[in-house]
Order: C-alpha cells, then sequence, then structure tokens
C-alpha cells in the first residue's frame, strides 16, 4: 500500500510538542505515512491577518486528512493589537481557524469519545452504599453537531437596521427588549437547520446500533430553546420510531445532564446534542476520565475531509519551557481515531493498548496525573515530561 499523505497541522504553543511526539509514535507503531506541514494559528493572524492561510486549505483539499494540535485565540482588542503594523487599521477580524475549517469543509460530524483508563488516578470516583468507593467505568462517545448553533458566528453588536427591525417583528422581542436603546443590544443567532441536525443524529443513532447501544440522549433544552432543540429532539425521536426501532431517544436538558453525569455517568454510552451544549457536556465527561489530557474529537465531512484532534487547547504559559511537561494522550488518542479512519485498526488497538498499559502502571506519568500545579519544577517532583511518558508508550509497543 503507498504511503498516505498526513497535514500535519500543529499550530500554536504545546499543539507544537504533542504533535510532534504523536508523529513520533505513529512512525514506531509501524503505520507510513508522510506528514505535510500546514500553517495555522496565531502566528500566522499576526503576520499575516489569516490564521487559515490558503496554502493549508489547499493541502487539506488534496490530502484529505488532517492531524492539528492547538491553537490560541485571543479577544478581538488584543487581537487587532497583535497585528503586523501594516495589517492594522485594514478591517480584519480574528475568527477561529479550526471553526472556520469546520464549516469552510462542511466538517459537521464531530465524535468526541470518554473512556476510563483503568488506573488513572484522575478518574471520577464516588461514595456507594455501605461508605464504600465506587469508580464508575465511563465509555461514552458524544456526537456534536460541528457547524451550526451559536458558533455559527451570525451576530452583531449594534444589529443594522434592517436586522434590528426583524428581531422587533418577534412578541417576544418587543416584550423584553424593545426598549433598550439598539446601540446596547448584542445579538448571537443559535441555528439549526433540519439537514445537518438530522445528520447528526443519524450518525449517532448509525453508532448506536452498531454498537448494540439501547438507546440515543439528545442532550438539549427543548423545554425552553423549543425551535433549535425541539427540532432535534424531534428528529431523534422520529428516526427512533421508523429507521432505529429498539434504539430509544432519551431526553435530558443540558443543565440536568451535568447533574447526571456525576451520579451515574456509566448510564450514558451515546449523546448527541447542537455545538455548544455538545461542547460543554464533552468537557464535562473529560472531568470524569482525568481532565482535557485525555480528551479527543474527529470531525467528519460530506466532501470526506477529516481531521483529528485533541481538545485542549494551546496552553501558551507552557509553550517556553525548556523540558514540556504536558500531557500528550489526547493527541494520541485522536490520532487512533485517525487510523481507525484510515481503516488501521490493528495499529490502533495497538497503541491504546500500549496507553492503557503504562497508565495502570502508574510508574510514568505526567504532572496531571500526578497531581501536582503545572510548573517548571514538576519534573523534579517526579513527574515526566511529554517526551518521557512518549518513550514509555512506544516501550510498551515493543
Amino acid at each position: 500500500m503507498a504511503k498516505r499523505t498526513i497535514v500535519a497541522m500543529p499550530g500554536d504553543g504545546i499543539g507544537q510538542i504533542v504533535t510532534s511526539e504523536t508523529i513520533r509514535l505513529l512512525n514506531a507503531a509501524g503505520f507510513e505515512a508522510e506528514y505535510v506541514h500546514g500553517d495555522i494559528g496565531w502566528e500566522f493572524w499576526c503576520k499575516e491577518g489569516n490564521p487559515l492561510p490558503d496554502r493549508t486549505i489547499k493541502l487539506l483539499e488534496e490530502h484529505k486528512v488532517g492531524l492539528f494540535g492547538a491553537i490560541t485565540s485571543k479577544p478581538k482588542d488584543k487581537a487587532e493589537a497583535e497585528l503586523l503594523p501594516e495589517l492594522k487599521g485594514k478591517g480584519l477580524q480574528y475568527y477561529s481557524p479550526i471553526v472556520n475549517m469546520r464549516q469552510r469543509f462542511k466538517m459537521d460530524i464531530c465524535m468526541r469519545p470518554c473512556k476510563t483508563f483503568q488506573g488513572n488516578p484522575l478518574n471520577f470516583i464516588r461514595r456507594g452504599a455501605g461508605n464504600t468507593i465506587e469508580e464508575p467505568n465511563i465509555d461514552v462517545m458524544i456526537f456534536r453537531q460541528n457547524t451550526e448553533c451559536l458558533y455559527g458566528g451570525v451576530e452583531w453588536s449594534n444589529p443594522p437596521q434592517n436586522v434590528y427591525e426583524a428581531f422587533m417583528s418577534h412578541p417576544k422581542f418587543v416584550e423584553n427588549f424593545g426598549k433598550t436603546p439598539k446601540e446596547e443590544v448584542a445579538i448571537s443567532a443559535r441555528i439549526f437547520t433540519r439537514k445537518y441536525t438530522e445528520r447528526i443524529v443519524r450518525a449517532a443513532f448509525e453508532y448506536a446500533k452498531k454498537n448494540n447501544y439501547k438507546a440515543v440522549t439528545v442532550c438539549e433544552k427543548p423545554n425552553v430553546v423549543r425551535e433549535t432543540s425541539g427540532m432535534m429532539l424531534k428528529i431523534a425521536q422520529d428516526l427512533s420510531k421508523t429507521e432505529f426501532k429498539g434504539i430509544d431517544a432519551w431526553d435530558t436538558n443540558i443543565d440536568a445532564m451535568t447533574m447526571w453525569i456525576t451520579k451515574n455517568p456509566e448510564d450514558y454510552h451515546v449523546i448527541v446534542a447542537g455545538n455548544m451544549f455538545g461542547d460543554i457536556i464533552s468537557d464535562a465527561f473529560a472531568g470524569l476520565i482525568g481532565g482535557l489530557g485525555f480528551a479527543c474529537s474527529a470531525q467528519f465531512g460530506e466532501g470526506g475531509i477529516s481531521v483529528f484532534e485533541p481538545t485542549h487547547g494551546s496552553a501558551p504559559k507552557y509553550a517556553d519551557f525548556s523540558t514540556q511537561i504536558v500531557n500528550p494522550i489526547a493527541t494520541f488518542t485522536a490520532a487512533c481515531m485517525m487510523l481507525e479512519h484510515l481503516g488501521e485498526n490493528q495499529i490502533s488497538a495497538k497503541i491504546q493498548k500500549a496507553i492503557a498499559e503504562v497508565i495502570s502502571e502508574q510508574k510514568v506519568q505526567t504532572y496531571d496525573m500526578k497531581k501536582l500545579r503545572g510548573c517548571r519544577e514538576v519534573i523534579n517532583q517526579g513527574a515526566a515530561s511529554t517526551i518521557q511518558l512518549t518513550d514509555e508508550v512506544i516501550a510498551k509497543l515493543k
């Protein structure tokens, strides 16, 4: 089989180190690929006024598969301030390059797994009957609609007159906001479309069917956000009754869900939500399996382009450490999702087994697993560096 080409987009901060260590692990595991570098992130915003240059877009269009690290995002006033002098005052606006990428390539299907690694000292525990300590086994796949909702970017401060008048046509707007001066109004539109809402719900049901799960949980707020959340719930209920008989459509409000997952997280296996609520609930579940150092995601689009990434940020405070201390496991598991997408299930299973063995042995742990505060001194306190943890996982492959 010819070598595949992967667009590696390290991005900012710790994205650089976790991406390079993940490629080192993939090479050691026997995955044959060529990695082409894709420019993305804050550096290119500051130098070019575009954090997702056209050259990177062309690479993704050509090669279809991307491995992404992390990016830095800042408020619009700071973003403007950090542009090169010749770019300032030209009306450039910073927009998250990963969000832009998702929308440009219509990567509307986002999968975020949260799964317990046995022996991880950061795993969620609770008290059981008779004052016992229980450690529930969490294994959930969250399907997050990736291109719509509040992340669609349809928003205004001091909205144009035609937009303001359109909102004024709604009696609730008149009742609650009609006396507020227009220049004091900021609006962010939560937009769902039937096509892409059905695509994400259907993907969740197909996953449940493939893996023999008996329910899909819609995590929204249809009792209040009636039109958008209501659309998603209705689609799920209809699919449950027609194409996916035997798979129930559960309905849990996002606020209640954040409570239930600290009571019985093991009861949930397939969850579907819109962009904002999916983001929230996936981070909440990630906290139960050890935090963002263990949380990854994959996103897929209609055009065949897919991108795999950890869900953590760029953590710029660690970027200039002479010895990198961050946990690379989230990027390792993102790469495993990439391998499975490419049909390399055996290599993925081998890497996941090696990761699980390192975690269960509890001998080589990054600072988060040691429950230390992230700082330069953690290496002297017994924490493993990013490179040392990668070395240990690679050793387990053999």
